[in-house]
């Protein structure tokens, strides 16, 4: 006994005579269906190159298919037909395309086949319990009518299907079959598949599964459940649909992920991916060593790679794969700090963090004027200028890009009232956002100033309107960034414990401990500052419980954080 090929071809005519010749020439007999729509010169030359062949290489009718159409059925019947009438010690009868190519010997395939001669190995699941159909139709497919094509009239067949809906029109399943769906890529044994196409019944089931929608994809795999007598429900050929139900295409590149999965066949093949077709058209393909087919071992990479192609990589934007909001594979590719204050209260604080943690720690990266890069880079990662203009012209690419650009490297930055705000909803809802603020810290450098206090006055209710609308974002529900805050008079209550918090929060495998403080600005007469903006009119609401006598207890043993938050939604 041997196993036959009915081989549906519609492109690429050269490759699949290449295919063909393999097998005829290894002792298996071979159908060949060439849609109608080929041109008659190519034809002629497919059969010209398989003229030697003819014993083993035998074409059937030719039909015009299209894709999810009745014909598909039909050039199938009528190529397995020839084919067991015309080889008859064909045990076995494999259905493969153009684009298909063996990924072992066919001694191997045929003697798996001989070992199990009852065995039909086709894909049949109830429409029930299927999960890869596209488009939305399960049982609909076999109860409603499908007049228009699906590719070349979308707009009239939804309207149809929509039409009947509302009529409640439902065709009537023929008595005895069980709708099954399944992949059109099966091998089925000589007597399933004469009981199929010598069926009393074969004229009603035609009938019937003409007006079925893609009918490649059930005819055979429901009649295969009435007659076999022991189905494996898995295909020999090893293919993969993307997350839309195309096929994943096999190029060059692919070939020692082809040969871990031991299928017999595999589609679909690229047709210029000569490095494949010699690899395993090659005699030496001939000497590998027998194993079970188990394309479970590779489905782990394609999973990955529905998984990137869906999803993207995360933190990335690039102009092939701009993600719709809230729909990204997370807002930035790598934690960063966000520090809101501190700087204000200890100015040599940026290089002090720098030291303590090894983060790079930027200035306002967000400030009106300049871009303050670490080291005062006029060109950063990435080609990242310190153009303001530059970078409000899309401040969230600007974040995003400087965040992707340094992987690897922990990106801290300090922010303020007087910078662009037009970020703060986006690192709200970033997960990799570390937002740590000292709230009114921004009035050390009014008291520094030297203005006028009406314009201080002024000023100061401005800021403290800007950073009390960034508190209240804090506290929304959707808040995924992680929150820590502390009121200034608390930060200066207890400042070694801030900072602590802040520096592991940074570098928490490090976990360096605070020692030693940047030296703070001159507080004296702050508290006097603050109560005349009080009595000028300005309520300072931000700055907590800040005595007027500048007199604050270092020592304190705690400081008492206004907010620690972090909310996952």
């Amino acid at each position: 006994m041997t196993t036959g090929f009915v081989m549906l071809c519609h492109t690429a005519l050269d490759r699949a005579a290449q295919v063909a010749r393999y097998w005829a020439q290894q002792g298996c007999p071979v159908v060949i269906h060439v849609d109608a729509r080929v041109k008659k010169r190519a034809m002629r030359k497919m059969r010209q190159d398989l003229a030697d062949l003819r014993r083993m290489v035998k074409f059937s009718p030719r039909y015009r298919c299209e894709w999810g159409g009745w014909n598909l059925v039909a050039a199938t019947q009528d190529a397995a037909s020839l084919l067991l009438r015309e080889f008859p010690k064909a045990g076995h009868v494999f259905l493969i395309s153009g684009a298909c190519l063996p990924l072992r010997p066919a001694a191997d395939l045929v003697a798996y086949l001989r070992d199990r001669p009852d065995v039909d190995f086709i894909e049949s699941v109830t429409t029930e319990e299927v999960g890869w159909t596209i488009g939305g139709l399960d049982i609909e497919r076999f109860q409603l009518y499908f007049p228009f094509s699906w590719r070349r009239n979308r707009k009239l067949f939804d309207r149809m299907v929509r039409l009947q809906r509302r009529l409640h029109l439902r065709r009537r399943i023929p008595a005895g079959l069980v709708p099954h769906l399944g992949s059109q890529w099966w091998c089925l044994s000589r007597a399933t598949l004469t009981a199929i196409l010598e069926s009393p019944d074969r004229a009603m089931h035609d009938r019937y599964f003409r007006q079925v929608w893609i009918p490649d994809e059930s005819y055979f795999q429901t009649l295969a459940r009435r007659y076999a007598t022991r189905i494996e429900s898995r295909s020999l050929t090893l293919f993969k649909f993307d997350y839309q139900g195309r096929p994943h295409i096999f190029y060059d590149d692919h070939l020692p992920l082809l040969r871990r999965s031991d299928c017999f066949v595999a589609r679909k093949i690229w047709a210029h991916a000569d490095e494949l077709y010699a690899a395993f058209l090659s005699p030496e393909a001939r000497q590998r060593a027998k194993a079970e087919p188990n394309p479970g071992r590779i489905d782990r990479l394609f999973t990955a790679a529905t998984e990137r192609r869906v999803r993207g990589r995360p933190g990335l934007y690039m102009q092939s794969r701009f993600p719709v909001d809230n729909f990204e594979n997370g807002k930035t590719a790598a934690p960063y700090s966000v520090l809101q204050g501190f700087a204000d209260v200890m100015p040599d604080f940026p290089d002090w963090l720098a030291r303590m943690t090894g983060a790079r720690v930027h200035g306002h990266l967000f400030a009106p004027d300049k871009v303050q890069f670490a080291g005062g880079e006029t060109i950063f990662q990435g080609g990242l200028s310190d153009s303001p203009r530059l970078r409000d012209y899309d401040a969230k690419s600007f974040l995003t890009s400087l965040i992707w650009n340094t992987r690897g490297e922990r990106q801290c930055f300090q922010l303020g009232p007087n910078d662009n705000q037009g970020l703060n909803s986006f690192m709200a809802a970033d997960l990799n956002a570390h937002i740590s603020i000292v709230t009114g810290a921004w009035a050390l450098g009014l008291y520094h100033s030297g203005l006028p206090f009406d314009d201080i006055r002024r000023e100061a209710a401005r800021l403290q309107r800007v950073e009390m609308a960034l508190l209240e974002l804090l506290q929304v529900h959707w808040l995924k960034a992680q929150v820590r805050v502390w009121t200034l008079a608390d930060f200066l209550d207890n400042p070694v414990e801030a900072l602590q918090t802040v520096v592991e929060d940074i570098a928490p495998r490090l976990r360096p401990r605070v020692v030693e403080i940047p030296p703070m600005v001159d507080l004296h007469g702050f508290g006097r500052f603050l109560q005349e903006l009080r009595n000028q009119g300005m309520q300072p609401m931000v700055m907590g419980d800040y005595p007027a006598s500048d007199n604050f207890h270092p020592d304190a043993r705690y400081s008492r954080p206004h907010l620690v938050t972090r909310r996952d939604v």
